[in-house]
């Protein structure tokens, strides 16, 4: 297109973007050798992030809303993989490997690379991102990462820290299950800049799975890895709203200088999100590497594991995940694992997920300091043990028992040096609290009785029939 065309559409988009909505079909008489108005839509769709303008249905094009950005409706969590995903996933697999991918050689060679895949990660070894392994993640892992993403993201969304125009930067981002559940919980008017760095061979994928994400939506895709990227050349000057990390810290040489790297782009009032599974290396490894960016630099935990006392970091392992309802099984986990006796190895529906959220500016979820006239510090647990105290902590976990004991729960309130579990001797309607609780809410212990449990080196917090528990927000 010739340049001046282009540049003479952005000026009359300028000029009448706030006089009235701009339809290609008046624009074009305005421009030097009356482009075609197709011409002049796609150029408006081209440039819509520069120019804050949406498209309507009508095929108008208005300016952006402005302000926090409301969800496109009620989020009641996620109970099966979108079957338009499903459908682009096995058109992909069908043309890499035949109609019938999951059966003969094909479906071997995929349940082989998932295989050990598996193994390599629960060894903490490097994995060889080529095609084969990026579609047998696309199989087994998108539907899950597609769930958590939007569990972390909806509560974002509900806590009104997006913008309507929205600038994203997806680090590591796979095969795309972030991407896809992010933009499946905003409304059509939402404009996005979405930018993605993956130098595998999963961008393929992703490019595939974003083909068709709207008018409003600009993609891009960043071909190498999360160290080498030059970030202002390749996504421009203007900061990050969002900065996403969807499982791939733990995969990082150098996690921390990245996280931190990736926290200069943020907006002053942006968000980064960092999501691991819920297994004891990365969910551990992933509260290291928050305590490190919150204690070193400018960061501020907004949740989960908000830090309520000043002044205050805390120490202990704090296996802290979260775990929400299974998935329906995606036909093509179904097809590859039918193909192989349909024992379930190659079914992935668990949605457990450990994740931190930082902030710039110093906004936590739980924007609460708590008195020590009222409330005892877990810094200060060793000063308690065998007495009765009054705590503040948020719940960081389901119940652990697996019912074969009393229940249990870890808390935290960002003072903790070694950690706190409660542990629930006698049920009553007084502390019926803590069961009932979401994970990453707060809870008002009173009249705990704190031991200390040498087989966990971890300090038992009592909850029995004297102990009164309510959510404190």
């Amino acid at each position: 297109m010739n340049p001046e065309t282009r540049r003479q559409i952005r000026e009359n988009a300028k000029y009448l973007r706030n006089v009235r909505p701009l339809d290609p079909e008046e624009l074009y008489e305005y421009v030097e050798g009356q482009p075609h108005p197709a011409v002049v839509k796609q150029v408006l769709r081209e440039e819509a992030v520069d120019l804050a303008i949406v498209e309507e249905d009508d095929g108008t094009f208005v300016p952006a809303p402005e302000g926090p950005l409301s969800p496109a409706g009620p989020f009641h969590g996620v109970e099966r993989f979108p079957d338009e995903y499903e459908q682009r996933v096995e058109s992909m697999l069908a043309d890499a490997y035949g109609d019938d991918w999951a059966r003969g050689e094909s479906g071997d060679r995929l349940r082989e690379r998932i295989r050990e895949v598996k193994e390599r990660y629960l060894d903490r070894a490097s994995v060889e991102y080529d095609d084969l392994t990026a579609h047998g993640y696309a199989i087994y892992h998108l539907p899950d990462y597609y769930a958590v993403a939007q569990y972390v993201l909806a509560d974002l969304l509900a806590d009104g820290l997006l913008p309507s125009q929205l600038r994203v930067l997806d680090v590591g981002a796979g095969v795309g299950g972030p991407a896809l559940g992010l933009l499946d919980l905003l409304p059509d008017e939402a404009l996005v800049e979405y930018h993605a760095v993956e130098p595998s061979a999963a961008a393929d994928v992703l490019d595939t799975l974003l083909s068709d994400t709207g008018s409003n939506v600009s993609v891009t895709v960043h071909r190498e890895t999360a160290e080498e990227v030059d970030i202002e050349a390749e996504t421009g000057d203007e900061p990050f709203d969002l900065v996403l990390f969807g499982n791939v810290l733990n995969e990082l040489a150098d996690p921390v200088a990245v996280v931190e790297r990736y926290f200069d782009a943020l907006a002053e009032d942006g968000t980064v999100v960092a999501l691991e599974p819920a297994d004891r290396n990365t969910a551990t490894e992933l509260r290291e590497i928050e305590r490190a960016v919150a204690d070193d630099g400018p960061a501020t935990v907004y949740a989960p594991t908000v830090r309520l006392w000043p002044h205050q970091s805390p120490e202990g392992e704090s296996w802290s995940f979260d775990r929400k309802p299974d998935i329906e099984v995606p036909s093509m986990q179904k097809r590859l694992d039918d193909a192989a006796g349909g024992t379930g190895e190659f079914v992935n529906v668990d949605v457990q997920y450990a994740y931190s959220v930082l902030r710039k500016d110093d906004q936590r979820a739980i924007e609460l300091t708590p008195d020590r006239g009222t409330h005892a510090p877990m810094a200060d647990a060793e000063n308690y043990v065998t007495g009765r105290v009054n705590l503040l902590g948020i719940k960081l976990s389901r119940d652990l028992s697996e019912g074969d004991s009393n229940p249990l729960y870890l808390l935290g309130d960002g003072s903790q040096q070694v950690d706190h579990f409660a542990v629930v001797t006698e049920s009553t309607l007084l502390n019926d609290d803590l069961r009932e609780a979401d994970y990453g809410d707060l809870l008002s212990l009173q009249n705990a009785l704190v031991l200390w449990n040498d087989d966990e080196e971890a300090y038992n917090v009592v909850v029995d029939g004297e102990t009164t528990v309510d959510r404190a927000r």
